[in-house]
């Protein structure tokens, strides 16, 4: 079983950069789907970004692309969310989580992930 703890998040206002990390325990994260996953106050969990274990290949929601960037450095055991000219509406808790193989592309959906870190909140001012 895997551990995943995310750190990063903070206060920024717009336009603004934050990286956030989702560091494994456990288990290998090498061998594991992993996406981020937000989600704002009153609303769902919403897909993020992903990148998939075997290739490395990543994919992103409409909403972040060109804007953000999934990373994994497997010696570090850690995923890293680096998120670029940010906005207000990216303002969310911010959510790690793992899947195994039995994907051959990352989930999209937050309920096809079985292991989930406890968030970081992100919170982008105007």
């Amino acid at each position: 079983q895997v551990q995943l703890v995310e750190s990063g998040g903070g206060l920024v206002q717009a336009g603004g950069s934050l990286r956030l990390s989702c560091a494994a325990s456990g288990r290998t994260i090498s061998t594991y789907h992993v996406g981020w996953f937000r989600q704002a106050p009153g609303k769902e969990r919403n897909f993020v970004a992903a990148t998939a274990w075997s290739s490395g290949a990543t994919y992103y929601a409409d909403s972040v692309k060109d804007r953000f960037t999934i990373s994994r450095d497997n010696a570090k055991n850690t995923v890293y969310l680096q998120m670029n000219s940010l906005k207000p509406e990216d303002t969310a808790k911010y959510y790690c989580a793992a899947e195994g193989s039995r994907y051959s592309t990352p989930p999209r959906l937050f309920d096809e992930y079985a292991y989930w870190g406890q968030g970081t909140q992100v919170t982008v001012s105007s």
